[in-house]
């Protein structure tokens, strides 16, 4: 059990930057506070940009049963499948101890671990690597390979990261978003945006041809650079994937909120 403040951040982070995401890619799409329940849904064929979160503090089983139903109603009323959030540490223990039954009841299924990170880290000496030159996205076509980047690295389909990110001025602009290029071919790629007083880094991807070079480190570096050089911001956060988590110790992120991410049964 982590401190809950970690955990409350992390949510919150989630909801103000997945507001910001999902809002550009669709000024119509359903972002609404529900009681214990954020909606930040664009339905899209990006996954990651349909998301849920529950957003009590101190669950108990009960509660999380008719919460994880609720979610899943409102999953079932859309186009394109998405996943709800679970930020452990915001549930009691008598919660937790239920929740993979729960979820199974209310029709969810356990898609894949997560966990919040964060740290005063900020600024950070400028990076470099050997391999890579660093390009920042401020075209469609560099737009365009970070969204493909994405798209290999999570094994979506091309077209489907391309309609998460595609025509997006935000991220040509606001978003501190970089591609590690190896001999002219994007491998890596990273982004940073500021979020309630954080910088928050996002869609960290490297190429599977390309992995365990210090290509994702690299990036992710790059923007958080860059991000902290624009904005002054000290304190950084993410949330990352098992596959992921190992990077950012690294760079000084501590682990500090357990998530699982939950989609509906086929």
């Amino acid at each position: 059990m982590h401190d809950l403040a970690d955990s409350i951040e992390s949510r919150e982070q989630l909801a103000a930057v997945w507001r910001i995401m999902v809002l550009d890619r669709d000024p119509d799409a359903d972002v609404r506070d529900l009681p214990g329940i954020a909606v930040r849904w664009a339905d899209c064929r990006f996954p990651f940009w349909n998301c849920l979160t529950l957003t009590e503090d101190g669950a108990g089983a009960g509660l999380l049963r008719r919460r994880l139903h609720q979610a899943a109603e409102i999953m079932r009323s859309k186009r394109h499948p998405g996943f709800l959030w679970v930020f452990e540490d915001l549930l009691d223990d008598g919660a937790r101890a239920v929740l993979g039954t729960a979820a199974e009841q209310a029709g969810l299924v356990h898609a894949f671990p997560g966990t919040g990170m964060a740290g005063d880290l900020l600024p950070i000496p400028e990076p470099a690597h050997p391999d890579l030159t660093f390009v920042r996205v401020t075209t469609d076509d560099r737009l365009r390979d970070f969204a493909d980047l994405n798209a290999r690295a999570y094994g979506f389909r091309v077209e489907d990261g391309r309609d998460g990110l595609a025509r997006s001025t935000l991220w040509k602009s606001r978003v501190h978003a970089y591609l590690g290029v190896r001999e002219g071919v994007p491998v890596s790629c990273a982004a940073t945006v500021e979020a309630q007083g954080r910088l928050f880094v996002l869609l960290v991807a490297t190429d599977p041809a390309w992995q365990r070079r210090g290509y994702g480190e690299a990036v992710t570096r790059k923007a958080l650079y860059e991000g902290a050089r624009a904005t002054g911001t000290t304190r950084a956060t993410l949330h990352a994937t098992e596959a992921g988590a190992p990077v950012y110790p690294r760079i000084g992120f501590q682990p500090n909120s357990p998530m699982g991410f939950y989609a509906l049964k086929e």
